[in-house]
């Protein structure tokens, strides 16, 4: 595996070299050698001037298997470039579902002329899928699956799949359908390679097989995979008959898609960031996390404000100020994410989430009392001030305090409220350990100065 890493990085660093020296034709060779997946790799790795000459550079046929391969921002860059009729023949032999991720691309007028131009059978299969929200089960599953009847022999079986020319990618779980398409279980292949041919398929299959709704959200679905190691499991609608399919390779780009968001929405971005997205573009997605911040820098600044006058009195407050911010910041993030991960996981529930609260509460009172003493005494030794080191030592515990009340129930709140914690808790939570910081501190020291 590893030495198969690095042939590609090698090939990949010598087609970049090529593409850089101005040779297009030495390039093209190399680039339609390369799997679809490694393409798509070294086009989103480019500048935009390179990827342009990359995609024109594509042979026709393999542009849609490159092209699921790519983040929305720049599937949809590409597919704007096309007409109904070219989106149609670059998906045509794409499974269901990864056209169906193309189409929702597009805009719904265009989404309906590429429908359009499809033959009936293709253009059912997407209407199936397309019905769903693309972040539920049914909008993440494939409509290719491999089904039989519980009455018909194992040895009837293998005969009937001999007829198909290939079967499905992943088809680990053959899917029993009674004659209304109900879900009834799964023949794994193996048993089926094993058993007596003779046997019927209602005797020797599964019936307690994991079975995914189709209106469930797609982390609920990983989750599910996760759990119980699955390769395949089927979609069924609320009436149980069966839909489709979904496999681990969907689930792992969900996993994916879901560890890029947390990521990213610790800094305020979009998952899908394109990392060489123009600067324009980048400026305005920007600006708007970066106005929230200054927003809630006001607010901490407006509370230090309050207590001018006492700075002025006493230097040393200025420079102490950050270490009781800086300490609640990391101290709320630290509960903050454990929180957030909690709740992606799906370990959070009301009944153990007052333990949590608690423990939190308690670890925060260790670490204060503890770092307290510790600051208070560095304190004492840089400014022989009896006072101010005792008023920090205070400000410190009251803000890991805070900070742990905070960041174990922002996560809740926001979720509540339908905002993403990871995308809005690391602000809030700052301004909130920010304000107490000062306050604390600032509010303690005009108690005892003046």
């Amino acid at each position: 595996m590893a030495q198969q890493t690095e042939k590609a990085k090698a090939k990949l660093h010598s087609l970049t070299a090529a593409l850089e020296s101005g040779s297009l034709a030495k390039v093209r060779r190399m680039l339609n050698a390369m799997a679809a997946v490694d393409i798509a790799h070294l086009i989103e790795g480019s500048t935009p001037k390179a990827r342009k000459i990359l995609w024109e550079l594509l042979d026709k046929d393999s542009e849609g298997e490159v092209l699921q391969h790519l983040s929305d921002e720049l599937q949809s860059h590409f597919l704007s470039d096309m007409s109904a009729a070219e989106v149609a023949d670059v998906t045509a032999d794409l499974d269901a579902d990864d056209v169906a991720d193309i189409l929702q691309q597009l805009p719904e007028r265009v989404t309906q002329e590429v429908l359009s131009v499809m033959d009936q059978e293709d253009r059912d299969e997407l209407e199936a899928i397309l019905e769903y929200p693309e972040d539920s089960a049914g909008g993440l599953m494939n409509t290719d699956t491999v089904t039989i009847r519980p009455d018909i022999t194992l040895e009837a079986t293998l005969r009937y799949l001999r007829r198909h020319k290939t079967l499905p990618e992943m088809t680990d779980n053959l899917l029993v359908v009674n004659r209304q398409n109900e879900f009834i279980g799964v023949l794994p292949i193996n048993k089926l390679l094993v058993s007596d041919p003779q046997q019927t398929v209602r005797e020797v299959m599964n019936t307690d097989s994991r079975i995914i709704q189709a209106d469930q959200h797609e982390t609920e679905v990983a989750k599910v995979f996760e759990r119980h190691d699955l390769v395949s499991a089927p979609v069924v609608d609320a009436h149980g008959v069966l839909l489709g399919r979904i496999t681990i390779d969907d689930v792992v780009d969900v996993i994916r898609e879901t560890a890029d968001h947390s990521l990213m929405s610790m800094a305020g971005l979009d998952e899908e960031e394109d990392t060489f997205a123009p600067a324009l573009k980048t400026s305005k997605r920007r600006a708007l996390w970066l106005g929230i911040n200054l927003i809630t820098a006001f607010i901490a600044s407006a509370v230090i404000g309050l207590f001018d006058k006492t700075i002025e009195q006493v230097v040393a407050l200025a420079v102490l100020m950050p270490i009781v911010a800086s300490m609640g910041g990391i101290a709320g993030s630290q509960v903050l994410t454990l929180v957030i991960r909690g709740q992606a996981l799906g370990h959070l529930s009301g009944a153990n989430f007052r333990w949590l609260f608690n423990r939190e509460l308690i670890v925060a009172g260790i670490n204060g009392v503890l770092w307290a003493a510790v600051i208070a005494l560095i304190t004492l030794l840089w400014f022989n001030d009896p006072i101010i080191a005792g008023i920090i030592a205070a400000a410190i515990i009251i803000n890991l305090l805070v900070a742990a009340i905070s960041g174990a129930a922002l996560p809740l709140i926001l979720k509540a409220r339908g905002i993403d914690p990871a995308l809005a808790g690391s602000v809030v939570l700052t301004t909130v350990t920010d304000v107490v910081g000062f306050l604390s501190f600032l509010g303690l020291a005009t108690i005892f100065y003046l």
